[in-house]
């Protein structure tokens, strides 16, 4: 009779997890129409006030328009680069023992904005030089909580959105946030060349604040029903320990992490598209916008197209294609001479760096167990990170020394071998 019982202990304990496990899917099915109507209200306010600070136009201008090097243009991206290296695997410590990632998303997404909150007042209020010394400062605390936000929020989407499903949500958000941003960046133009409040790109970094801020207030509103099951908390070192077995257990998934690293060196001349177009037709606040609006606009309008593609064909594919995209138009960048031209290649890079942002961040959801994927996240995001720390140092020594041509043809060179990884 024990002998009967114990064999039944085993049995009970897989019928209540498998009960648990259908009752998740039930909560997750039932929240799943106001989860995605929250998603992309996130994605059109959040991603909209972020893409003011990512794209390469007003940072690396207003940088450069500080210092006057283009090392300190590199130097100030590698810094929000390294932090983001930092910090993911960190992040996923905390979020794979916690059967909700909500809060922690919310509290990492408030310090990170107070961040950009941060640029914009040291552009109002700091003297030369400390307002370049505070921008540097507040873009690397930037780097570092969007690196712990980067695998709370790419799991919270593992959770709450089917597969099937997210390639069109993800797409959606790029697409109406990009129209957003595109408008904004007009306005951001004309901030920059009436120099508002004092000081135009200041003015466009507090309302990125705004936009951002409104974007988090939806994402509070969403509903994570709690994880079924989840890692024991360890510590971070026992997990940093366990990583080598974690990348030789999955094949595929290290390839994926070496694609992804060399792909993203073409990060590394990416702060120098709007100074190298600053040489050639000169970059008034008009031709900031206009250039940013290309940039943005296309890869809105493309990435509707990107993220269809991959719910179709997969993410790999999405991956592949995009990244072959970003390659040839580095190419096409050299040969622009007029505005019309460089707005057009802006465009073309807008749509490979965005087809390559959406399917990197994703095809990582797909590998694993889903008790592990926390830390598969950061490993990715770290990787990635790490070469795009890197990266723009180096750029910025490239194009100090030799030229920006040299520059784009280095990252131009690298990035293949992900196609052939």
């Amino acid at each position: 009779a024990a002998a009967g019982a114990r064999a039944a202990e085993p049995a009970a304990e897989i019928d209540e997890a498998a009960a648990n496990e259908a009752a998740f899917e039930r909560e997750v099915r039932a929240a799943l129409r106001g989860n995605y109507a929250k998603y992309l209200l996130h994605g059109v306010l959040g991603q909209t006030g972020m893409r003011l600070i990512n794209t390469p136009t007003f940072v690396p201008a207003y940088v450069h328009l500080l210092s006057g090097s283009d090392f300190v243009v590199g130097l100030a991206r590698s810094l929000q680069f390294l932090g983001m290296f930092a910090t993911p695997l960190l992040g996923a410590s905390i979020v794979e023992s916690r059967r909700r990632a909500l809060p922690i998303a919310i509290v990492v997404g408030v310090e990170m904005r107070v961040q950009i909150l941060g640029l914009a007042l040291a552009g109002f209020f700091l003297p030369d030089p400390w307002r370049l010394v505070a921008i540097c400062a507040f873009l690397l605390g930037l780097g570092v909580f969007l690196g712990m936000q980067g695998v709370a929020f790419s799991f919270m989407l593992s959770k709450l959105i089917p597969v099937e499903r997210r390639g069109t949500l993800v797409g959606l958000r790029v697409f109406t946030g990009g129209l957003l941003a595109a408008a904004v960046a007009a306005l951001g133009g004309w901030f920059v060349e009436r120099e508002t409040f004092g000081d135009g790109y200041a003015t466009t970094f507090a309302l990125s604040f705004v936009l951002t801020s409104l974007g988090l207030v939806a994402f509070s509103r969403i509903r994570e029903p709690k994880t079924p099951t989840v890692r024991a908390r360890e510590a971070l070192g026992v997990r940093l320990r366990a990583l080598p077995e974690l990348l030789r257990s999955d094949p595929s998934f290290t390839r994926y992490f070496v694609a992804r690293a060399l792909a993203t060196m073409g990060r590394m001349s990416m702060p120098f598209y709007a100074l190298y177009a600053k040489e050639s037709i000169g970059l008034s606040g008009e031709t900031l916008g206009t250039l940013s609006i290309a940039f943005l606009l296309a890869q809105t309008i493309t990435n509707l197209g990107w993220g269809r593609l991959a719910d179709r064909t997969g993410f790999r594919f999405v991956f592949l294609a995009s990244l072959a995209v970003w390659v040839g138009a580095t190419g096409l960048l050299v040969a622009s001479s007029t505005l019309p031209h460089f707005a057009t290649v802006f465009a073309v890079l807008g749509t490979g760096f965005g087809g390559f942002q959406l399917s990197a961040q994703n095809l990582v959801l797909e590998f694993g167990e889903r008790d592990d994927l926390p830390m598969r996240i950061a490993v990715a995001n770290s990787a990635s990170e790490l070469v795009g720390a890197l990266g723009p140092l180096v750029a910025g020594v490239i194009a100090l020394v030799a030229s920006y041509v040299a520059a784009f043809a280095t990252s131009a060179v690298l990035q293949p071998g992900a196609i052939g990884n």
